[in-house]
């Protein structure tokens, strides 16, 4: 199984590994790859970031899902309640929305390499003070 190379705003890179545990939603991911969109500050989950797709439904159940994800958890929320998107968390965080708490499926877990805490902070911050950055998300072998 390939990994993902993540690029945040040009000059932040990460590398993420699939989790086994969610097979629905890596097909789904894989379906929607390359990603290319913008990644804002959540408003109601803590420390993350995300990526908001609206009405979109990518037709999977719940499956490896859990409301805390950890930094550098990729996680995706399949829609319902709330609207469907993409968690990217860089601290503690709890995916919720509005209406209350949700569960997102754990897809993809980012790969410790020298620096890479720093860097996921660094998206954090980023998002927050200086508002929607831009998040290139692709398969490689």
């Amino acid at each position: 199984m390939g990994m993902l190379r993540i690029t945040v705003a040009d000059d932040l890179h990460f590398s993420a590994r699939w989790e086994d545990a969610a097979p629905q939603t890596i097909g789904a991911i894989r379906r929607m790859l390359p990603i290319d969109s913008k990644l804002i500050h959540c408003r109601w989950s803590g420390e993350s970031t995300w990526i908001p797709y609206g009405d979109f439904r990518p037709g999977i159940d719940y499956e490896n899902h859990t409301s805390h994800p950890a930094p550098g958890q990729l996680a995706m929320y399949p829609g319902g309640i709330s609207e469907c998107e993409i968690f990217f968390p860089y601290g503690a965080c709890t995916t919720s929305s509005k209406v209350g708490q949700l569960a997102a499926n754990h897809f993809a877990t980012l790969e410790p390499d020298d620096g890479w805490a720093d860097r996921l902070r660094e998206v954090g911050r980023r998002a927050l003070w200086e508002g929607a950055q831009r998040i290139r998300i692709e398969e490689v072998e």
